[in-house]
């Protein structure tokens, strides 16, 4: 059975991943909004300290071939914080499709009387690998289906840019983390009809922080995401922050997932977090949900001195 549904899963990704149909191919993360330097390289430096984060999703656990994604990245202002600049190193695995891969951002920051105006700028170099060969398409074992003969292994270069406004209590941001239509495949085959590419995903993020009182603050973000050919998809988001140490979020994905999260600000280096997506389509029948964690650590904070949170 599970090789049934990991042949299905195979096929639905190849025929989604075609030119005509170009849906989504960006990694997707429930903690974005604490990863936002993943999405938009105009983040870089926007917490005015060295931020390094690290991230690991496993997607629809349970089912074979499922996405499996982990992220590293690195940030900082530079020259009186007029700069930012930021790193970021990821793995994300899909089946039989394996990418690794670099990625620099640098941003120029207008600081204004209550808040800061980014332009961001990223390079990406990506190893890209598709063993087709290795898909078995009956139980007889591997196919000699022309379409699943070759294999793919490339190597690929991009460039994306952003915008990101930001002040104490209000953010919103617009990137393409990809200008360049990268081609995934060598040639055409049976199954895609035409080379597939990479196609451009257009990220637009948003969020606001209401104090309710001393102690209660309520953090709703949003995430619009779009591709030429595919849905658009929504991400909705609430956080309750409590006393500044915990936060308690859920969140919608529009014909997707329902999540649920926890955020520890556990010092005011370190903050720890992890979500639950519960799949609300007909993939519930197949997973058990997707789980995510996530670890930030903060550089520079001098002893003794009271730092005000961060939320953005």
């Amino acid at each position: 059975m599970k090789k049934i549904i990991y042949t299905v899963f195979m096929l639905s990704f190849l025929i989604l991943s075609s030119k005509e149909s170009n849906a989504q191919q960006e990694a997707m993360y429930s903690q974005y909004m604490f990863n936002s330097l993943a999405i938009n390289p105009a983040y870089a430096g926007s917490r005015n300290v060295i931020s390094a984060t690290a991230l690991y999703r496993n997607q629809w656990s349970g089912i074979d071939g499922a996405p499996k994604t982990g992220t590293f990245t690195i940030d900082a202002p530079t020259n009186n914080k007029k700069i930012g600049l930021g790193m970021q190193v990821f793995s994300d695995k899909l089946g039989i499709i394996n990418t690794t891969g670099l990625v620099l951002s640098s941003a120029y920051r207008i600081r204004m009387d209550k808040a800061t105006l980014s332009f961001g700028l990223q390079g990406s170099v990506e190893s890209y690998k598709a063993n087709y060969s290795t898909v078995s398409l009956d139980e007889g074992g591997v196919s000699n289906d022309p379409a699943f003969i070759e294999n793919v292994n490339r190597i690929k270069f991009n460039f994306g840019t952003g915008v990101y406004y930001n002040s104490d209590k209000f953010y919103v941001g617009i990137a393409i983390p990809k200008l360049y239509p990268n081609r995934l495949s060598r040639n055409s085959n049976a199954i895609t009809k035409y080379p597939s590419t990479e196609e451009m995903h257009l990220f637009i993020t948003t969020g606001f922080l209401f104090n309710l009182n001393d102690d209660f603050k309520l953090r709703p973000s949003f995430l619009l995401k779009a591709v030429r050919g595919a849905p658009i998809e929504g991400d909705i988001n609430a956080t309750l922050w409590i006393k500044d140490v915990l936060g308690i979020g859920a969140q919608y994905r529009t014909n997707a997932d329902v999540s649920g999260s926890l955020q520890i600000q556990a010092t005011q280096q370190i903050r720890i977090g992890y979500a639950y997506d519960y799949s609300t389509t007909r993939l519930q029948n197949f997973n058990s949900g997707s789980h995510e964690i996530m670890l930030r650590y903060e550089f520079g904070f001098e002893k003794d001195k009271v730092i005000s949170p961060r939320y953005f």
